[in-house]
């Protein structure tokens, strides 16, 4: 069994406790295509989180500002102080860069820097999440390219070079009273791993968020959210278009929504 000071710590009673989720998901565009079947998705994710014991703020169509302006008031919610933690879900076109707002027209017209999302909730803007899991799940495209290549069996001649070890120079110290990390406690699972395609069907939704779904409805209960991830990532190994990616993980311990079962 894994020492307390491992795991997240869940202090308040379920009936106490205000955990709260923030759900964006574009779906109709200016001039990009309608996202057919996003709507599956909103119902399916809201109707999980809620099971979680997360009351769900939803907000549709925005642009890349008022993207940010929903996620810095969310940011700033009072219930955060009597929560335990927080999940972000983002739905939209993407592109390398970021996602992309209702008004988005190319690679660099009103898109949201990913980078954004980590400065609204890091420990710094976000006192109240401070110490607390950060859920980021990101159902976008990042790029034009098909996840799956054609692989030969031959061995690879170049033998990769060893990297150099990292030491930490001898001597230092720090007289802070007090010093936290600008940004901890983050896991992110993005649906795709970079310049690649996402993969969604009109009746029934994203691929990703489908299988997401499944893997928390069977495993929440006894794993914890990085395990969770793994086994999304897992269940698309027969699926080579399309593999999730976490990326930007800060996580100092293990989150388990239901701990103690």
């Amino acid at each position: 069994l894994l020492p307390s000071s491992q795991i997240y710590p869940i202090h308040l009673p379920r009936e106490t406790r205000t955990r709260r989720a923030l759900l964006i998901c574009n779906i109709e565009f200016e001039y990009l295509s309608r996202r057919n079947g996003a709507e599956v998705d909103v119902e399916g994710m809201t109707m999980l989180l809620e099971g979680l014991g997360y009351t769900v703020d939803i907000h549709c169509n925005l642009t890349s500002q008022e993207m940010a302006t929903v996620m810095n008031d969310f940011a700033h919610r009072k219930e955060h102080y009597t929560s335990d933690s927080t999940f972000l879900v983002f739905m939209s076109h993407g592109v390398r860069a970021g996602l992309c707002g209702t008004k988005s027209r190319s690679e660099t017209t009103d898109i949201l820097s990913l980078d954004t999302i980590y400065e609204k909730f890091n420990n710094k803007c976000c006192q109240a999440l401070l110490g607390k899991p950060k859920a980021v799940i990101i159902q976008s495209c990042r790029g034009g390219k098909r996840g799956s290549v054609m692989v030969s069996d031959s061995t690879d001649p170049a033998a990769a070079t060893p990297s150099s070890s990292h030491t930490i120079p001898a001597g230092l110290e720090n007289d802070a009273i007090c010093e936290v990390h600008l940004e901890s406690d983050f896991a992110t699972l993005h649906s795709s791993t970079p310049d690649t395609v996402s993969w969604r069907s009109s009746v029934i939704g994203s691929l990703f968020i489908k299988h997401l779904i499944e893997q928390f409805r069977n495993h929440a209960c006894n794993s914890d959210l990085q395990e969770i991830f793994r086994k999304v990532q897992y269940s698309f190994g027969k699926f080579p278009q399309q593999l999730p990616s976490q990326e930007r993980t800060t996580m100092l311990r293990k989150f388990y929504l239901f701990p103690g079962h």
